[in-house]
């Protein structure tokens, strides 16, 4: 029996998670996670999670440019 959760509707996502749903370097987000002003940051331990939803808004607010 599968009990696997889709991306899309998990609350917090690992690193490697992260990485897949956004197409940015694992790196990259580790990069991100250590920003002090970083919200969507989830220390469990010593492991770092991101918080999906508040991801999803850092990245709307985001501007290219």
């Amino acid at each position: 029996m599968d009990n696997s959760v889709p991306i899309s509707q998990k609350v917090v996502l690992t690193i490697r998670e992260a990485a897949a749903y956004s197409n940015i370097g694992i790196n990259k987000i580790e990069t991100m996670l250590k920003e002090k002003d970083s919200t969507f940051c989830l220390r469990v331990g010593r492991k770092r999670l991101v918080k999906r939803r508040q991801f999803e808004e850092y990245l709307d607010s985001r501007h290219c440019v």
